[in-house]
């Protein structure tokens, strides 16, 4: 199965503009359009095992989308480091629907989200189940199916601080293998992989450096509005996300690692009975986050997302 394709998209924010990379899987011109977003210091390139489960399995023809945030992969940095926030990212959603839409359009819209990936998704979901109320929407369809990957609402501050110690450091290595090594102390969480399963989802995760050796693929000051945010702060959000959650329409999935520190089990428990009521399914041997490349992982995304509607 060919690579996907690199293509770019222009965003606005309060600087200006910047220029977001998407990779592309599948039918340009399909009417069902799959969006992966990545987790927080990730890449699009993260989702192509599942992307080619996806159009292996699907009976019609199948468009996949995987955005490089703002700031991570091929996309641009943004010029203030305090826009690396999720409301600048369901933003550049909403203007990258819109362009692929302008390109062709999109009948039955599909969201599978990591972490971070997830909290967008749920903005961007609730955004357009919010539409007919207010009689218009920024999206080109309403979100038919949600993936939310090992988040929710509710996110426990001590996973929050964990992450804090390492975001950032983008670090310098002498080589691609070392570079590997190095995320792979920080990302056992994900659970076990081969060494060569790890070198292909670190492959993306790393550029050169003009004077040799290599960095891994985000600007580091993503970590600038993480570091301001607080214990108060974090527990003032959980509010206005319940809400957002509570509005979502889409039928939803909430995949979640059995062993994960970020969401608490009571949590997910709490997401299966309120709201879009998610169907739940855990992955023992995992904490945060299930990454979709073990075949188990892949099968339970692959076969939610491409069930045939109820009668």
């Amino acid at each position: 199965m060919p690579d996907p394709s690199l293509n770019f998209v222009s965003c606005p924010d309060a600087e200006g503009r910047h220029r977001m990379g998407y990779w592309q899987w599948g039918d340009a011109r399909a009417p069902h359009l799959v969006a992966c977003v990545h987790g927080l210091s990730r890449q699009g390139r993260d989702f192509d095992v599942l992307a080619r489960a996806l159009l292996r399995r699907a009976a019609g023809p199948l468009r996949i989308v995987c955005p490089d945030v703002a700031g991570r992969g091929r996309s641009e940095w943004l010029r203030n480091p305090l826009g690396y926030q999720v409301p600048q990212y369901v933003g550049d959603m909403v203007a990258l629907l819109a362009h692929l839409h302008a390109q062709a359009p999109v009948a039955a819209l599909d969201w599978v989200g990591t972490s971070m990936g997830g909290l967008i998704g749920m903005g961007v979901a609730a955004q357009g189940a919010a539409a007919p109320v207010q009689g218009a929407s920024l999206l080109p369809a309403p979100v038919r199916r949600l993936v939310l990957n090992d988040v929710g609402p509710q996110i426990q501050w001590e996973a929050l601080a964990r992450i804090g110690t390492y975001l950032g450091q983008t670090g310098r290595f002498a080589s691609f293998e070392e570079a590997a090594d190095a995320m792979w102390a920080i990302s056992r969480s994900f659970g076990p992989h081969g060494r060569d399963e790890w070198l292909a989802l670190s492959r993306h995760m790393v550029r050169p450096l003009p004077d040799g050796g290599f960095t891994l693929h985000y600007d580091p000051a993503i970590a600038v509005p993480f570091r301001t945010l607080t214990p108060e702060a974090a527990l003032q959000g959980q509010e206005a996300l319940w809400q957002a959650y509570d509005r979502i329409t889409a039928r939803t999935l909430l995949t979640r690692g059995a062993e994960s520190d970020l969401l608490r089990r009571d949590t997910a428990l709490a997401m299966t009975q309120r709201g879009p009521r998610a169907r739940l399914v855990e992955f023992a041997g995992v904490g945060h986050a299930p990454n979709f490349v073990a075949v188990d992982q892949v099968d339970a995304v692959a076969s939610f997302l491409l069930e045939p509607e109820p009668q």
